[in-house]
């Protein structure tokens, strides 16, 4: 195939927890015995009655061909409702658009809302799929970086001051790897401000449900008039992920576009998990969702009890999702080669912070705590055993004695 072309927009980073979980999944093949906390997947599954209701639609056999592009309208209104009860938010049904999964509703919502070498910016460190894709079509990634003083999430005083300005920001609350929470205020400032500025803002909320003291009760939902725009999913908050379904929140101007688009790039969803997908709002599907982030909560308290143990010198406010954020830096050892001599020496698969932070990830690590407590129980164990194997990386005071 001498002289084929390969797109240079097709040059994105891989995604580096993708090949630490094939790593992880062929050692266990093999038989060996391995902890896997690098994938944010629940370990749980579906609920019952999801599953019930995947079940009564194969054995009837009906009812599972095309959709219409944006969803069945059963599903849009029971999200629509969703969004009723758990914001007070009246919600016009054909405002919402079902995809495949959250990553269908990025690439349809950048598509719709960014042309080619527009500027986005996203908080770093974050979710590496934002970059990649907005990358791979030709739009300028402006990268800001974010750090304990502004909790890991972007500010209005660092957006006002980026020069050239931008056309877009996507923020995520709660964050990915960081688990941190924009408060309603500050998120009000944010649309305010994007609105003001002609700035498109795409607000990531796949882990609303999952949180740890408040609610995540702010949602970009409430400012679709400044055009903003949620992404949502079924995968992390009713442990869905396999199911591939998620979906969008729409302002007005980018309902027909993303209609068009969807129709075009996948025909419709999966029609299987819309029609299951229904189910999750019942509820036995909200108790078992509820039932998840009891059983997260349980693995985060017991992670946080054991952090003199990890000795890890700092950590990211684990407020939402199911993620600790962990800087190994003492260890001597760069995140990935930490990472992959874990799964070799240890068999605990974590994920490097280079998939999430290309400057500073080197040092940092993120754990996923979306197991039972006896689980995440053993991985500290064999980690804190491990690091104990490590060498001290402090050289000698010439002179010490040794």
């Amino acid at each position: 195939m001498a002289g084929m072309k390969v797109a240079r927009r097709a040059h994105v980073p891989p995604f580096a927890v993708m090949e630490i979980l094939a790593a992880a999944n062929a050692r266990r093949a093999a038989g060996e015995d391995v902890l896997n906390l690098c994938a944010g997947e629940p370990s749980t599954g579906a609920s019952d009655v999801v599953r019930q209701r995947a079940i009564d639609l194969l054995t009837s056999g009906g009812g599972l061909g095309y959709t219409e592009a944006l969803g069945v309208p059963a599903l849009r209104s029971a999200i629509a409702q969703h969004y009723s009860e758990r914001y007070e938010l009246t919600l016009d049904p054909r405002r919402v658009a079902v995809t495949t999964g959250s990553s269908g509703a990025f690439v349809l919502a950048f598509l719709a809302a960014f042309d080619v070498g527009d500027r986005v910016a996203l908080a770093v460190p974050g979710y590496p799929a934002y970059a990649n894709i907005l990358a791979a079509l030709g739009c300028e990634v402006v990268i800001v970086p974010c750090g304990p003083e502004t909790r890991y999430q972007p500010t209005v005083a660092q957006l006002a001051a980026l020069d050239p300005p931008v056309e877009g920001l996507v923020v995520a609350s709660p964050a990915n790897p960081t688990g941190t929470m924009i408060d309603p205020d500050e998120l009000a400032a944010l649309a305010t401000w994007c609105g003001a500025n002609g700035v498109r803002l795409v607000s990531d909320e796949i882990y609303h449900g999952i949180t740890y003291g408040s609610e995540a009760t702010a949602t970009a939902a409430h400012y679709l008039e400044g055009g903003a725009v949620v992404v949502n999913s079924f995968s992390k908050y009713w442990a869905m992920t396999g199911w591939r379904l998620g979906w969008m929140v729409l302002p007005d101007d980018l309902l027909p576009v993303v209609d068009a688009l969807a129709g075009n790039v996948a025909l419709c969803p999966p029609a299987l998990a819309q029609h299951a997908g229904v189910a999750a709002f019942s509820p036995e599907g909200y108790a078992a969702a509820r039932q998840n982030v009891e059983r997260y909560a349980a693995a985060r308290e017991h992670l946080l009890s054991r952090l003199p143990e990890l000795g890890w010198s700092r950590i990211a406010p684990a407020d939402g999702a199911f993620y600790l954020y962990g800087d190994i830096s003492a260890s001597g050892l760069d995140s990935i080669t930490w990472c992959a001599r874990l799964l070799d020496e240890a068999g605990v698969a974590l994920t490097p912070g280079t998939d999430f932070d290309p400057v500073d990830g080197r040092s940092w690590v993120r754990l996923s705590f979306a197991s039972s407590v006896e689980v995440v129980r053993e991985a500290v164990d064999r980690i804190v055993a491990w690091q104990r194997t490590l060498p001290d990386p402090t050289p000698p005071v010439p002179g010490a004695r040794v």
